[in-house]
């Protein structure tokens, strides 16, 4: 699932990979005209209990929020709303996870350096709950095991 997709299409075939592979194209016109509930009910619906990976791009963010990238295009989502999406991933079978394109030459006054370093800590939050549900949950069948 890609969210929050925006900019030039430079060849009407760009998005026939994302396709022909089943990866769902979230573009930020419908981000903005869904709420971000619907729009986590639709990804856990996706997803499911498959172990999943998060790569999380700021370029999805509007530059006044992270001005330091490599491809700043308007119309982006907010932090807020960037957080409120990724808090909402909470209970999903993460197994691991990355913050790309901060690029600091381009970053005015290290905002969007605190964007990924704050994206990263809400990440690391996720991956530790998910590797504690892992752990409880293997404890409950480890108990069941033993007592048949």
């Amino acid at each position: 699932v890609q969210i929050g997709i925006r900019g030039s299409v430079y060849d009407p075939a760009d998005l026939d990979f994302a396709k022909a592979v089943g990866i769902r194209v979230v573009h930020m016109e419908e981000v903005a005209a869904r709420s971000n509930e619907d729009l986590l009910a639709e990804v856990r619906a996706i997803v499911g209990d498959a172990p999943t990976y998060i790569s999380f791009d700021v370029d999805c963010l509007d530059p006044c929020f992270a001005p330091g990238t490599g491809t700043p295009e308007i119309g982006g989502m907010s932090t807020l709303q960037a957080q409120h999406l990724v808090r909402g991933l909470q209970g999903l079978n993460l197994v691991g996870a990355d913050v790309v394109e901060v690029s600091p030459p381009f970053d005015v006054g290290g905002v969007t350096s605190l964007v990924g370093a704050t994206m990263t800590f809400e990440l690391l939050c996720l991956l530790a709950d998910a590797h504690g549900q892992r752990g409880r949950l293997a404890t409950v069948e480890a108990k069941a095991e033993s007592a048949a």
